[in-house]
């Protein structure tokens, strides 16, 4: 059985930081490549960060050399370091890997 459980979400201001994990179970890890995505209410859920099992990175337009992802195989735990947070970053975020979700973790950045 597949989980994936995220933690880390919370109330910052704008231009704090916050760091989110995810550690997951289930399922060889170190060869999946893994998700970051958000949703926020009335929008449909979107990609800000993806990492391959290998290490490469892709990130979103409106998240670039802000956020960054990263994978620790030995703690089957993906993270996603948000530096420079902005009001418009409030979302639920979730961490997905093949057809898997986590129940999301929410971020709340206030102006």
């Amino acid at each position: 059985q597949v989980q994936l459980v995220e933690s880390g979400g919370g109330l910052v201001q704008a231009g704090g930081s916050l760091r989110l994990s995810c550690v997951v179970s289930g399922l060889t890890f170190s060869t999946y490549a893994m998700g970051w995505f958000r949703q926020a209410p009335g929008k449909q859920r979107e990609l800000v960060a993806t990492i391959s099992s290998g290490g490469n990175t892709n990130y979103a337009d409106s998240v670039k050399g802000r956020f960054t992802i990263s994978r620790d195989n030995a703690k089957n735990t993906v993270y996603l370091q948000m530096n420079s947070l902005k009001p418009e970053d409030s979302a639920v975020y979730y961490c997905g890997v093949n057809k898997y979700w986590g129940q999301g973790t929410q971020v709340t950045v206030s102006s």
